[in-house]
């Protein structure tokens, strides 16, 4: 028997915060995320109501309630998409996609040294600079900066990384600004 599709009911102030909790539970997010999905669910679905409900209000009271924290997706991400290589850049473009607002994200922006392993992290992982055998060449250098600015670094991070002979001297740039950060 073929499958018909059946249009689901429309939502009502049970339904809909039944939809928040489950979304918010199953799913690290933000406010702002969490007010488009509820902001979707309703245009799709419909309200079975007088008056249309609040998605700002709803997603605001769940941030009161600390079911939403826009400070600890913020961190979360920010250090998961740094532990994987990407620049600070693309950090705050992710994290500005998802609604944090920009104090929030100057909080988690990364600092120097930080900068600088995520950066040597994604060389390492994609074979950039000493890691490549043999040396590149230069357009191949010139390749893997370009690959590193759209993954999010800065351009002396990136150069400096794909430029350099020795995987030692990376090392030893990198405790240098481990040493920097101390002394701010």
């Amino acid at each position: 028997m073929p499958r018909t599709d059946r249009k689901p009911s429309p939502l009502d102030d049970k339904r809909l915060e039944e939809l928040a909790l489950s979304y918010v539970a199953r799913f690290a997010t933000t406010r702002a995320k969490l007010e488009a999905y509820l902001t979707r669910k309703l245009r799709e679905r419909g309200w079975d109501g007088e008056e249309m409900p609040n998605a700002a209000a709803l997603s605001r009271r769940f941030a009161e309630a600390g079911y939403v924290d826009d400070a600890v997706y913020a961190r979360m991400k920010s250090d998961s998409l740094l532990r994987r290589g990407y620049g600070g850049r693309r950090v705050g473009e992710a994290l500005r996609a998802a609604g944090v607002e920009e104090a929030v994200r100057v909080d988690v922006a990364p600092d120097a040294g930080t900068a600088r392993q995520s950066a040597v992290s994604l060389a390492r992982r994609r074979r950039f600079g000493p890691w490549h055998d043999p040396l590149p060449d230069r357009p191949l250098r010139d390749k893997q900066v370009a690959a590193m600015l759209r993954a999010g670094h800065t351009l002396d991070n990136a150069r400096r990384i794909v430029e350099s002979t020795t995987i030692a001297a990376l090392e030893e740039w990198l405790e240098s600004a481990q040493g920097d950060d101390l002394c701010d």
